[in-house]
């Protein structure tokens, strides 16, 4: 890739195909949603504890602008197998080859640990992870961050009353776990909390009350100095979730998802549309705050174990949090959970001259 940030920036959103006001990316390798528009930059780590470094870009679809500001713990689980296979790192024969990574954008040290054999990696397997259609071999990823507030609540408060253009003054829980995120009760939007992707990403009134949220969370947060930079540089991060107790819902795919099975009920809203399941990084966010007493999701949730289980859009996600109060000040240790990963295709993309014209040279 291009070493300057603005001609790889160029080069990537080409290769993408955005801008594109039609929103389907048409001339490009995208699929036209926030989840099928995402870049990852792999390249060897000089930290002495990391093997990798992995630097994440959402690419807009219908602007000419990719966001680094966070994070996606979806293509974390692709990490481990893409520095095993292109010879990053050392493979073990069987059992787990161990990938250690940083996480550029938001300076975490997270542990792969992927699945081999015969000194490959192991694609197949049992392990179904909702909102994906095929099963594959389970990726363990562990999160090694130890935060404390006013790390883990930048403002230091478990709740804040957020003033938002539009809404007035509503609760919300500002939270830096997994990556930058608001967290508010889905009555506060009028919604029950179970709705699903296509009942909603059409209401453009309700995904304006989400981004007028979304910025006013962002200058909180000290993300950003103003509202408009929030939208205009920050639509990735933070993310806005909303949350509601745990009830009997349909999944998108038609599944009944129990309130006995599911410690809280939680959407995610990634780049102004809501997800088709949740992201990991949001999800790692939502299960983080449901431990800590005076958050929205603690306040809303009908358990707190150690492992919480998240029912979305497309079913259920565990996440296992290990969490400790210290001298008045919350501690952020291990955070777990499972993806899967599978290498769809490798070869080159073409890009026009007019848009890297020194490589033609």
């Amino acid at each position: 890739m291009p070493v300057d940030p603005e001609m790889r920036d160029r080069v990537l959103l080409r290769v993408f195909g955005s801008l594109d006001p039609y929103g389907r990316q048409m001339d490009g390798m995208g699929g036209g949603y926030s989840s099928t528009s995402k870049t990852a930059l792999i390249s060897r780590s000089n930290r002495p504890d990391c093997d990798v470094d992995y630097l994440f870009g959402q690419v807009a679809v219908n602007r000419g602008f990719i966001d680094w500001s966070g994070g996606c713990d979806n293509l974390i689980g692709a990490v481990g197998p893409f520095a095993l296979e292109e010879g990053l790192v050392e493979p073990r024969a069987n059992g787990f080859s161990r990938v250690r990574i940083w996480q550029v954008n938001l300076a975490q040290r997270i542990i792969a640990d992927v699945p081999m054999l015969n000194g490959q990696v192991e694609e197949n397997g049992g392990f179904l992870l909702d909102g994906v259609i095929f099963p594959g071999a389970e990726i363990r990823i562990e999160y090694q961050q130890e935060a404390e507030s006013p790390g883990l609540f930048p403002t230091g408060n478990a709740a804040d009353r957020l003033q938002v253009v539009g809404l007035g003054t509503l609760e919300a829980t500002l939270i830096n776990a997994g990556m930058p995120t608001v967290i508010v009760d889905a009555a506060t939007l009028g919604l029950a909390g179970t709705e699903l992707p296509e009942a909603l990403n059409s209401n453009s009134v309700l995904f304006e009350r989400v981004e007028s949220i979304h910025s006013a969370g962002a200058v909180a947060m000290g993300l950003s100095a103003t509202l408009e930079e929030a939208t205009r540089q920050r639509p990735h991060s933070p993310k806005l979730a909303f949350v509601s107790p745990s009830v009997d819902y349909i999944t998108a795919s038609g599944v009944n998802i129990e309130a006995g099975a599911i410690d809280l009920v939680a959407r995610i809203v990634s780049m102004g549309k809501l997800h088709h399941a949740i992201t990991g990084t949001g999800a790692i966010a939502i299960a983080t705050a449901l431990k800590v007493p005076g958050t929205v999701a603690n306040r809303l949730a009908v358990t707190t174990n150690e492992t919480a289980t998240l029912g979305h859009a497309s079913g259920l996600l565990n996440v296992g949090v290990e969490i400790s109060e210290r001298n008045g000040k919350w501690l952020l240790g291990r955070i777990v959970m499972s993806r899967t990963a599978r290498r769809l295709m490798e070869g080159w993309v073409r890009i026009p001259i007019e848009v890297w014209p020194n490589e033609a040279e």
